[in-house]
């Protein structure tokens, strides 16, 4: 199963049992078993609460097969999710709308408005598959984007440590091969089975077998506190991923105000706040909803 992806099967399991929100119940929040899951997942319980709306938590659900299937039959009513991931749900991973991060959002709003669901404000932070190079080669080489590791790669000074399926997926590393004319040497990867970005961002930060470069996602907390130098994609090889809250139609018309209260916070959830505030689960230690409710509070968005 990919990371993010959900592939068609989802549509085709079993619903399962409840009717979420029904008059009088609260609304079920949930997300994924992942850091910015829950981060995100804690600001949209909280927010509720803010607006008087009885809530039930259930934060760390699952991976995204298990989250998107309890939100197609009811047991859950909103949850953060990735645009970029509406490329799965739709079966249509080759369509380069995927990677413009406009026509990727209206794509998939367009195509569960007909399932029931109501896609949100999208937050301006790409959480995507992307390379980061150990901090002292980055500056020694001046190495910014993409364009610029594909030269370190012809030079035969990086070796990279990422997942099985980030190494073979056409979406991943073959994507960025293809846009910036490089082929990554099989015996300078250490290709790992699970998708842990912390391990390999860490690989990459303490040279460990000799790497110096590692898969990671766009909004990891760990980056700025490892010295990891994310290379920019200017060429747009891989399919966006951004946060925005997901909902039932349902939900959203016995409750109203949802949209107006989240929309803000999205908005102001751009990529160095979201890996400031994962930095703070990450890295420091600290509970994802007391770091949501800080943020929230210091910001205004709740009382």
């Amino acid at each position: 199963m990919r990371r993010r992806g959900l592939l068609a099967a989802v549509l085709s399991l079993p619903v399962l049992r409840g009717a979420g929100a029904a008059e009088g119940q609260p609304v079920v929040v949930a997300s994924k078993s992942d850091t910015e899951g829950a981060l995100t997942g804690s600001m949209i319980a909280l927010c509720l609460e803010d607006l008087g709306i009885p809530v039930a938590r259930r934060l760390g659900l699952g991976p995204t097969l298990i989250v998107r299937t309890a939100l197609l039959s009811g047991e859950v009513d909103i949850y953060p999710e990735y645009t970029g991931n509406g490329a799965f749900f739709t079966g249509t991973e080759s369509d380069p709308l995927w990677k413009d991060a406009g026509k990727a959002f209206e794509a998939i709003r367009a195509a569960d408005a007909g399932r029931g669901l109501v896609w949100l404000r999208r937050a301006p932070a790409d959480n995507t598959w992307l390379i980061a190079v150990r901090g002292d080669l980055a500056r020694r080489e001046g190495l910014v984007s993409m364009t610029d590791f594909a030269g370190a790669v012809r030079r035969g000074l990086i070796t990279l440590a990422a997942s099985t399926e980030f190494v073979e997926s056409p979406a991943a590393l073959p994507s960025f091969e293809a846009a910036y004319g490089f082929t990554m040497p099989f015996a300078r990867i250490i290709s790992l089975p699970g998708g842990d970005t912390a391990v390999t961002a860490r690989a990459a930060a303490q040279g460990i077998s000799g790497v110096n470069a590692g898969m990671v996602y766009g909004t990891d907390g760990a980056l700025d506190a490892l010295d990891l130098a994310v290379m920019t994609d200017p060429k747009g090889a891989q399919i966006v991923y951004e946060v925005a809250p997901v909902a039932r139609a349902a939900i959203l018309a016995r409750y109203p105000e949802i949209p107006g209260k989240l929309g803000p916070l999205f908005a102001a959830l751009d990529a160095p706040t979201l890996r400031r505030l994962n930095a703070r689960i990450t890295v420091e230690g600290e509970v994802a909803e007391a770091v949501a409710g800080r943020f929230l509070r210091e910001r205004g968005f709740i009382g």
